[in-house]
This record gives structure tokens, C-alpha cells and sequence, in this order.
């Protein structure tokens, strides 16, 4: 995809918001420049502008749905091993209750908790400290259920689509394939840009489901099989991705960036749905 970087974010008005899967990877892609990070501020010049941001991210699991009410959101660090640059960053954006008012009035399928506690963890941050830099438009992060299924996280998605509508970009943020623990010996450094034959295989089935749109298979993803298991062994960095493919409206597009694998078992792919200016 390739993006003009000198074209100027537009206003909303009038205008409905794109949505984003975006395949988030190492924490340190916060703060370096790197082929991830030059594609996300590229990108972030070219969306139209948001009026918030709301965010679900593979790292707030939670028994029910919530959102974070607060209206400075903390920066999280829930990781550790790291240079203490990162550990250090902090991504002041402020938080959104109208955002969290639109969110309660629109979702039907549960009641969507407000939550005082949790903030912006590395899913969130690391991602928008490329996309908006200056951290001047409020962000609500999204948990996911993680007494839920495929189809309830897809079908949540699909009542968000208003909030496209009203200014909102809402991003996924994980990975299609995450399995750390076959991470290649080699690819430990996270440049090697390959992938395990069966992290290619389940990379290339999803994204045939999102060009085709049969979001089945993307729902239905465990009857992949062994390529499946591997690549999804614990589903909360995949789960993301239903929601953007429940925003997808029949007129939408998606497309692809930063589409490709990483260290054998890391996918990096990342999904846009409908258009950047």
C-alpha cells in the first residue's frame, strides 16, 4: 500500500472513519525506527483526523467487556526485559467520556463495564506513539472478554460500526500469528524476516478470507488445523482482527501493510479497513 506522506490528515466531518488491524509485535517498536514504526507515522499523516480513539488490545483480558473511564489513562508497562528507555516512555493522552457514553449506548450484546484502573498498556501505546505522536486526541481502550468466542468478538465489532460514523477510528492491536514459544533461534533478534512453514500457511489463509471477505474462515480460524494451533496458541493477540473485520461494511475495502513475518512465528500483518486520504 502505498500512502502519500505529504498529503494533510482531512476533518471528519462528514466522513467515515477507516479501521485499523495493526499488527503491533515487539514493545520496542515504540521507540525505534524501523520499516514498522515509518509505515504507522506514515499512515497516522494520511487517516483523516479522528475526534478519539478507541482501542482493543490483545493485552487487557478481562471477564466481561470494558472500557477505561478515567481521564488521564496511566501508561501501562506490562513487560519487562527491556531497555529502561521504554520503560520510561509515557504517552500522555487524555481519556474520552463521551466516548465511553457512545460506547455504553451502542453495544447491545453486553453491558460494557467502565473501568478506573487499568490505562493505555504497550498494545496502545507502543502503536499510537507513531500514529499521533503529539498524543493530542483521547483514546478509550476496549478489553477483551475472555469468557467469549470468535463469533461474540466478531459480533461486537459489528456494533461498533457507528462509532466510524461519529469520528472514531477504532484499531485492533496484536498479532495474526503469536506464538512466542517458537520463536527461531536465529530470528531471536526479531529482524529475520521469515516465517515456520506453518505460520506462512495460516498468515496467507487469513488474509485469502479478509481479500475474498468470508469472514468465516477468519472467525472460524481453529478449523485451519495444526497451522491454526501453532499460530493462534493462545488467542488474545488474534482476537483484535475480528473486531476490525466486524467493522467492515460491503462497500469497504481492506487492505494490507507491513504484511510480512517475522522471527518464524510473529506476523506483523496489518489490515486497513476503508480508506486513508
Amino acid at each position: 500500500m502505498t500512502l502519500n506522506p505529504d498529503k494533510q490528515a482531512s476533518s471528519t466531518t462528514n466522513q467515515v472513519m477507516p479501521a485499523l488491524f495493526v499488527g503491533h509485535g515487539t514493545p520496542m517498536n515504540a521507540i525505534e525506527e524501523n520499516e514498522f514504526s515509518l509505515t504507522w507515522r506514515e499512515l497516522g499523516r494520511n487517516l483523516p483526523r479522528p475526534k478519539s480513539i478507541l482501542v482493543i488490545s490483545a493485552h487487557w483480558e478481562t471477564a466481561g467487556t470494558q472500557v477505561t473511564a478515567m481521564p488521564n489513562p496511566r501508561t501501562i508497562y506490562d513487560f519487562g526485559g527491556f531497555p529502561r528507555q521504554l520503560s520510561e516512555y509515557k504517552y500522555p493522552a487524555v481519556g474520552s467520556p463521551e466516548l465511553v457514553e457512545m460506547i455504553g449506548d451502542t453495544v447491545k450484546l453486553s453491558k460494557v463495564q467502565p473501568d478506573h484502573r487499568w490505562g493505555l498498556d504497550h498494545g496502545t501505546w507502543s502503536i499510537l506513539a507513531h500514529f499521533y505522536p503529539q498524543a493530542d486526541i483521547p483514546v478509550v481502550q476496549m478489553s477483551l472478554d475472555q469468557t467469549k468466542g470468535p463469533e461474540y468478538h466478531y459480533a461486537l465489532g459489528k456494533e461498533l460500526r457507528a462509532l466510524r460514523q461519529q469520528g472514531v477510528l477504532i484499531i485492533g492491536s496484536g498479532n495474526i500469528v503469536h506464538n512466542l514459544r517458537m520463536v527461531s533461534m536465529e530470528g531471536r533478534n526479531f529482524n529475520i524476516r521469515k516465517g515456520h512453514d506453518w505460520a506462512v500457511e495460516f498468515d496467507e489463509a487469513i488474509k485469502e478470507s479478509i481479500v475474498t471477505g468470508n469472514h468465516t474462515d477468519a472467525v472460524d480460524y481453529q478449523k485451519l488445523g495444526r497451522p491454526a494451533l501453532l499460530s493462534v496458541n493462545s488467542a488474545e493477540h488474534y482476537l483484535p482482527l475480528l473486531y476490525i473485520l466486524g467493522l467492515q461494511e460491503e462497500q469497504d475495502r481492506a487492505s494490507f501493510f507491513n504484511d510480512v513475518l517475522i522471527a518464524g512465528s510473529l506476523s506483523m500483518r496489518s489490515v486497513l479497513v476503508g480508506r486513508a486520504n
